[in-house]
């Protein structure tokens, strides 16, 4: 499946960041695609769009056509989704250990179909979309308190989620270190966060450079699996598990090939995407 992705427009303003991991200024060029120049850092190795459009001109690629790219494959990803939650033993053996009150933020949630999934099981949901249709649609039908906007703009309470969800954002945001700072904020102490993004540190990626289907316009930042657990360990997180999947994309090698390569990748954490469990520590009396 193809990744959603517009092609920079010329309008789009850009300004030159410093690695938001480390503060560094220094970086190799790694990649160009479509106009979008990724580099590493020296410091500490991230990989991020450097110069990149300015926030604003990010979010306006959210509109009706990311909507309906949604639309099409809310299924898909909704199983998807399910799938990294089950490997992580989300249900069965993280959320028993979760502050009482079952409380879930789901944040890039598009329609909100994850969401439904957890009121279902008895879950007090909220999301939070960029994109204002995807919000609507998601409201009308679920009912699940869908919120428009980026999470550090929508004050939302302290300390009042049990688990906090993210899947294929944070290489989407412009902000991330702010980003993750205000997600340990709404989290309970005991609470968890759950984060998947592309894993630029995969067989994948190594394999396809900047052929590979995550290094696109749309992604500001790359993560490795070093440096997601230092994002999250800087904003106090304690990182408790860790998953990878996808050895070959699907629809690139024959089933006989693709599932040996897929469980290989797996087991030495070769993975296309990352999955990354992190919990709020409890602040000791």
């Amino acid at each position: 499946m193809k990744t959603f992705s517009k092609t920079p427009s010329s309008s789009e303003k850009l300004h030159r960041v410093p690695c938001p991991l480390c503060g560094g200024v220094n970086f190799i060029p790694r990649w160009e695609v479509q106009g979008a120049v990724f580099a590493v850092c020296r410091g500490c190795g991230l990989t991020v769009q450097n110069p990149r459009p300015v926030a604003e001109h990010l979010a306006y690629r959210y509109d009706d056509e990311y909507f309906r790219y949604e639309i099409e494959n809310e299924e898909i990803f909704f199983r998807l989704m399910m799938l990294g939650l089950e490997d992580a033993a989300f249900f069965t053996d993280i959320a028993p250990t979760l502050p009482p009150l079952k409380r879930v933020l789901d944040i890039g949630c598009a329609t909100g179909r994850l969401l439904s999934h957890f009121q279902s099981l008895g879950w007090e949901t909220c999301g939070v979309e960029l994109c204002a249709e995807s919000a609507q649609y998601g409201n009308e039908r679920f009912h699940v308190g869908i919120q428009v906007g980026n999470l550090p703009d929508l004050n939302l309470p302290a300390g009042h989620f049990s688990a906090v969800h993210a899947s294929h954002l944070i290489e989407h945001v412009d902000d991330p270190v702010l980003f993750v700072r205000e997600i340990a904020s709404v989290l309970a102490e005991g609470g968890v966060f759950i984060c998947v993004t592309p894993a630029i540190d995969g067989f994948q990626a190594r394999f396809h450079g900047k052929k590979w289907r995550s290094a696109i316009p749309d992604h500001v930042t790359l993560f490795s699996k070093k440096t997601l657990a230092k994002l999250l360990e800087n904003a106090g997180l304690k990182v408790e598990t860790v998953k990878t999947w996808g050895g070959l994309a699907a629809g690139t090698a024959p089933l006989w090939l693709k599932k040996p390569a897929d469980r290989w990748a797996k087991v030495l954490g070769w993975g296309d995407v990352v999955l990354m469990v992190a919990r709020k520590p409890y602040t000791l009396a």
